[in-house]
């Protein structure tokens, strides 16, 4: 029986973790370089480890800092997840930087340059 219970307790990790990062809870001067936002949260089926993804707009250095800084916050994280959410374990967590956005953005734009080169050639035939 597949049960539906880490995706729920993924939810509510996401959405505490967004809401600590907004009210700028993670007193960490790097985590304030980049703009954060979490785009999924992995929680194992026996609710013991969970994996937060970050994405990180910014320049490299800003992404490099903010990553670090969440790193260093991570026990934090963690306590303030316990005391939030009621379980019977708190999830070991770690912070995985997401990249698929800037991945999408890079194949919109060549996608984007490819249109326009299509465009030109036909328009100079």
């Amino acid at each position: 029986m597949k049960t539906h219970r880490p995706a729920r307790v993924g939810e509510l990790i996401k959405r505490e973790v967004s809401e600590m990062l907004l009210r700028q809870q993670i007193k960490d001067p790097r985590v304030g370089t980049g703009m954060v936002s979490v785009t999924d949260v992995e929680v194992t089926g026996d609710l013991r480890t969970a994996k937060i993804f970050v994405s990180i707009y910014g320049s490299a250095a800003a992404q490099e800092a903010t990553m670090a800084g969440l790193l260093d916050r991570t026990s934090f994280v963690r306590q303030e997840l316990g005391r939030r959410i009621r379980l019977r374990y708190t999830p070991e967590i770690t912070f995985v930087q997401d990249i698929s956005l800037e991945r999408g953005a890079k194949v919109t734009q060549l996608l984007n340059k490819l249109r326009s080169e299509e465009r030109s050639e036909t328009e100079g035939q």
